[in-house]
């Protein structure tokens, strides 16, 4: 079954790498990484991006420092330490990752468009649980707590975000420290 899926998977990849190439020609894969893990957490400081993209922190920085220089990021100050830098999204960037996403549509919607009602179905059921698992393990490997269906709050009482709230949409929670 993994061997099937892995070979599978190398198909739906394949469509999602074309319209990479396609739309993001002139940022490489790290680079694309840094503007989506941004755009889920908007305002996120370097440290953070750097762990997140799992990257030593003056990589992150020149990576940043690139992207920066291509019109892709905006840096400010950070809202509660002036000290830390605010990592923001520039509408250039916005606009890039719309066209990707379009363009990665259409392309699987012409897949799927060939495949029967039933065949689709099975498809979205069985990749819905897929992810769902697989974020479940992410979340125990990294010894967050496991998220609940929404993905909003944290199914263990007194879990904490990183800023330690109650938790931001999106945001994986860490674990308290005394």
């Amino acid at each position: 079954m993994a061997a099937a899926l892995d070979e599978a998977a190398g198909t739906l990849l394949a469509v999602w790498e074309a319209a990479r190439e396609r739309t993001t020609s002139r940022l490489s894969g790290a680079q694309l990484r840094a503007v989506m893990v941004v755009e889920q957490y908007d305002g996120i400081n370097l440290r953070r991006l750097a762990t997140l993209t799992d990257m030593l922190l003056s990589s992150a920085s020149r990576l940043c420092d690139r992207l920066v220089a291509a019109g892709m990021l905006e840096r400010e100050p950070g809202r509660f330490d002036r000290r830390e830098i605010s990592l923001h999204l520039t509408p250039e960037a916005i606009r890039l990752l719309e066209e990707l996403r379009a363009d990665r549509r259409r392309r699987l919607a012409e897949v799927l468009a060939n495949m029967t009602p039933e065949g689709r179905q099975a498809l979205l059921r069985g990749l819905t649980e897929f992810d769902e698992t697989a974020r479940r393990r992410e979340s125990v490997e990294a010894g967050w707590p496991v998220l609940q269906a929404s993905g909003e709050r944290p199914e263990e009482p007194g879990a904490e975000w990183p800023d330690g709230s109650g938790g931001p949409a999106g945001e994986p929670p860490v674990a308290r420290t005394a």
